[in-house]
């Protein structure tokens, strides 16, 4: 009677952990899938980052999901609060659907876009493909230029900004 007894609350607790589980799951954005690998602490990171030389591209997503023989990249951006996903990051995450498939020769239908209360699945589609592939060779002819010209009048991007002590005309 006691093993029954004993039995049944482990089951008990085995279902509340997966319920558990589940919710956490579900609140991170995280698509279903199995997590093949990810780029935070806690999880497999990718041995290798995925690369193409030809459109001369290399990165890391936060996570990899694969769903039968297609692999989605999750971008987690935890501090972003907004209503509408940012340029830059649709630019990353594009970017990262390219990688999965020149690294795979799969083409991801989308890829998971996730900020602090808000995730999306943003298509990878032809759209999406010629705005990032414009991107990309803009990129290239300012690689190479000379000196780019500032592209804002916002003095908090150009304290924000990496190349700010290099920048002849920085605003901060």
């Amino acid at each position: 009677m006691v093993v029954v007894g004993m039995a049944g609350v482990l089951l008990l607790l085995g279902l509340l952990l997966l319920l558990w589980g589940l919710r956490v799951r579900h609140a991170s954005g995280v698509p279903t899938g199995r997590i093949v690998a990810g780029d935070t602490s806690g999880w497999r990171a990718l041995e290798t980052p995925l690369v193409s030389h030809r459109y001369r591209l290399t990165g890391r997503p936060d996570y990899l999901i694969q769903q039968g023989r297609r692999l989605i990249p999750v971008e987690v951006k935890p501090r972003r609060r907004a209503t509408r996903p940012y340029e830059g990051d649709l630019l990353q995450l594009w970017a990262y659907c390219l990688l999965v498939e020149e690294t795979t020769g799969h083409t991801p239908p989308y890829g998971v876009l996730v900020y602090a209360e808000r995730q999306w699945e943003i298509p990878f589609d032809a759209d999406a493909r010629r705005r990032l592939l414009h991107t990309l060779a803009e990129l290239e002819t300012a690689r190479r230029g000379d000196e780019q010209a500032r592209s804002h009048t916002h003095a908090a991007r150009c304290r924000r900004c990496g190349f700010r002590t290099q920048c002849s005309e920085a605003l901060a």
